[in-house]
């Protein structure tokens, strides 16, 4: 819980911004105005969901001192809330820090729960929160707390409002991976193949950042400073090529989802929230 994380600086561009937004599959229709203003430098908006992307440092779990089975280790929840929009360029500091792990038993694994904050670094502004939980899948039984059961966030027992379908390319973990993730799994075959998958596998954050921008579109008129909250769980992977529906059910200024890849019949992400002003 203590973990001495130190503060990450980061200077970031338009091109930065741009390629982010590029890498989640924005400006797929470069002639829709709404998509242009998140990938064209004239009155360039960021994507809110680039915060994950900014700060970045080694994780814990590639430290053997923190006891974590690197190789046993997937993404199991992302969430971020939007304090403030961030600037299409600017500098930031990133502060992380461990806010609760959870033993779920021996052979169960454990949860660590990470927050970072992610504050300009010129006004000390609070622009954005985001939570991470890793679960660890060989690391369970030492004895810890087991947590407190939370409500899963399911979408209603209806059809979905809204669906909106967003492909993936070859390219797309591949471009992907140059914002700040470079795990040899999205890329490498053989990596892949160790890992038993047949190919290399898109970041999840990716999914995640295609979602929002599912939310953005249907549930924001594509203005992402709309955006206050967002967050799910991750279920499976996505390879490269594939298509990523997301079924949207709004109520007033929320909205409940969950993702699937229909060439596998797969769902991909759940628990799916959103909020919005």
């Amino acid at each position: 819980m203590n973990w001495p994380f130190e503060d990450v600086i980061q200077t970031y561009t338009k091109d930065n911004s741009i390629f982010y937004a590029l890498s989640i599959g924005i400006g797929h229709a470069p002639t829709d105005l709404n998509q242009l203003q998140y990938v064209y430098e004239n009155n360039l908006v960021s994507f809110p969901t680039m915060a994950a992307v900014l700060g970045t440092s080694a994780p814990i779990t590639a430290d053997p001192n923190s006891g974590i089975d690197r190789t046993k280790v997937v993404h199991g929840e992302q969430g971020l809330t939007i304090f403030s929009p961030l600037p299409a360029e600017g500098t930031v500091r990133a502060r992380d820090k461990i806010v609760d792990i959870i033993d779920k038993g021996e052979g169960r694994g454990a949860l660590v729960v990470m927050e970072r904050s992610i504050i300009n670094h010129q006004s000390d502004e609070l622009l954005a929160k985001l939570t991470s939980t890793i679960f660890c899948r060989a690391n369970g039984g030492f004895g810890g707390n087991s947590g407190k059961p939370t409500e899963p966030k399911t979408p209603p027992e209806r059809t979905p409002d809204i669906v909106v379908d967003l492909p993936t390319t070859s390219q797309s973990a591949l471009y992907y991976r140059l914002n700040a993730d470079r795990n040899p799994l999205h890329a490498d075959p053989a990596i892949a193949a160790q890992a038993g998958f047949p190919a290399p596998i898109l970041h999840g954050l990716c999914s995640w950042g295609m979602a929002a921008h599912a939310i953005v579109k249907a549930c924001c008129d594509y203005d992402a400073s709309r955006l206050s909250q967002f967050e799910c769980r991750f279920t499976k992977p996505v390879f490269p090529r594939e298509t990523i529906s997301v079924e949207i059910w709004r109520s007033d200024n929320e909205a409940r989802f969950r993702a699937w890849v229909q060439e596998r019949d797969a769902m991909v992400l759940d628990n799916g929230f959103a909020k919005f002003v």
